[in-house]
């Protein structure tokens, strides 16, 4: 298996532990019934684990692996136990196993179209900041400020010497003119797109506002990608009352067909950053 480095999305390792010890049970040619009380366990206790609602000591899966006749795997399956069941560094800030960050942490890519604002990974910290006092989510100013220090955390893996984070962004050109936070603060926001555009493993394109109808008028959206960990892509959705992540192959199908089509209507990167620059220079 793949060295995850210095990442610890925990989520995202369940995920993958729970896969493993399905398929480990299927190839035993044991049902759930038939597994779950060799094990002293319910058949919900069993089913939870397999689909990752639940976690699994490192002491479950030594018995799974034992009933299961998978000593060749027994190594690498207790070393991922272990990893599942570590914190991941957003739990420090309130965050759950289950949020974006958990998944985005272990990804390699993301490829994300912002229909209403810039990415979290190219936000700066006012802009951050006022979109977070949009919304209508009461928050204390020690809520509000770890909720900056996540997103500045999280553009880290951009920079980062080792684990470093693919992204492919689209911005619709509105978001570029829309002044959040105000003037001065669009202004340093524009300024770091063009800064951070610069970098080999960011891409950003502009959809411009007479691209007409496709596939994402009704919201931005994320599509995550693991690289070589074997964990399929994922994909996620923002709207205005919450999200959504989405697993089936089915639907991550769509939303990749949906960013490839947004990628031909948008301007190339170069023709992008000039349109950027333009909207500083009217900010």
């Amino acid at each position: 298996m793949a060295s995850r480095g210095s990442r610890n999305g925990s989520s995202v390792r369940r995920r993958m532990l729970a896969r493993r010890l399905r398929l480990l049970r299927e190839a035993a040619g044991l049902t759930l019934a038939d597994a779950a009380p060799a094990l002293d366990w319910s058949v919900s206790k069993l089913s939870r684990i397999e689909i990752a609602q639940v976690g699994v000591d490192v002491h479950g899966v030594r018995s799974m692996l034992d009933l299961y006749e998978a000593a060749d795997q027994w190594t690498e399956l207790v070393e991922l136990a272990r990893e599942a069941n570590q914190r991941g560094w957003y739990r420090a800030y309130g965050l759950g196993d289950h949020s974006y960050v958990g998944y985005e942490t272990e990804a390699v890519q993301v490829q994300e179209y912002a229909a209403g604002f810039v990415p979290g990974l190219l936000q700066v910290a006012d802009y951050a900041k006022a979109l977070f006092l949009a919304t209508p989510i009461r928050r204390s100013a020690a809520e509000l400020e770890r909720e900056i220090a996540v997103r500045m955390i999280r553009q880290r893996r951009l920079t980062a010497a080792e684990d470093e984070l693919r992204l492919v962004a689209i911005v619709a050109e509105g978001v570029l003119r829309n002044p959040v936070g105000g003037p001065a603060v669009l202004g340093a926001q524009l300024e770091h797109l063009l800064i951070a555009a610069e970098l080999d493993n960011v891409s950003l394109q502009v959809l411009p506002a007479g691209a007409g109808a496709h596939a994402a008028l009704a919201s931005g959206f994320y599509v995550l990608s693991f690289g070589d960990i074997g964990e399929p892509d994922m994909a996620y959705v923002e709207h205005a009352l919450g999200a959504v992540h989405l697993e089936k192959e089915a639907e991550v199908s769509l939303a990749r067909l949906a960013f490839d089509q947004l990628r031909s209507l948008a301007l190339a990167p170069a023709e992008s950053l000039a349109l950027v620059e333009r909207a500083l220079a009217e900010s």
